[in-house]
């Protein structure tokens, strides 16, 4: 079963009143980054490709087709008995972008990140609202303890 806005809002800081929506609560776009390097998945580990940062002309980001690094500006926690997912907004789909993420496992805490496909040039301004985090839950035996652990936290 998914929880209500108004509980996913206790768990997300910064936010604001337009950013709570009745089954969730929207993320907005702090940077944006390009990926300029190949990565590495193996069975024994990872290897993340290098990165250059967009830059946000006048805090818009101008974006030409393409996959991009999206990283939200709200530091996420996800509750023990939860898990989190988070949805593009619809202006993003109508807009012809897709917003792609992995699971969110109860435990983490950070600033996340998620695949930014665009198929048709946008700007996006710097703290608009692109996704949508909602919680369901979940039975777990753990909580996340993995690399992303407290990804971004550092740049408040």
């Amino acid at each position: 079963m998914f929880e209500p806005g108004t509980l996913v809002g206790k768990y997300l800081t910064p936010t604001t009143d337009t950013q709570l929506q009745p089954n969730g609560v929207d993320l907005t776009a702090a940077a944006i980054v390009e990926q300029t390097t190949p990565g590495r998945i193996s069975q024994d580990g990872k290897t993340i490709g290098d990165r250059r940062a967009i830059k946000a002309d006048d805090g818009v980001f101008r974006l030409d087709p393409g996959a991009y690094i999206l990283q939200y500006a709200e530091t996420v926690e996800i509750p023990e008995g939860h898990i989190g997912f988070i949805y593009p907004r619809s202006s993003l789909m109508r807009n012809s972008c897709m917003l792609h993420t992995a699971v969110w496992d109860a435990g983490y805490k950070g600033k996340g990140e998620g695949l930014l496909e665009v198929h048709h040039a946008i700007e996006i301004e710097a703290g608009a609202r692109v996704g949508q985090l909602v919680f369901a839950t979940a039975e777990h035996e753990h909580t996340y303890d993995g690399d992303y652990q407290g990804e971004h936290i550092d740049t408040e």
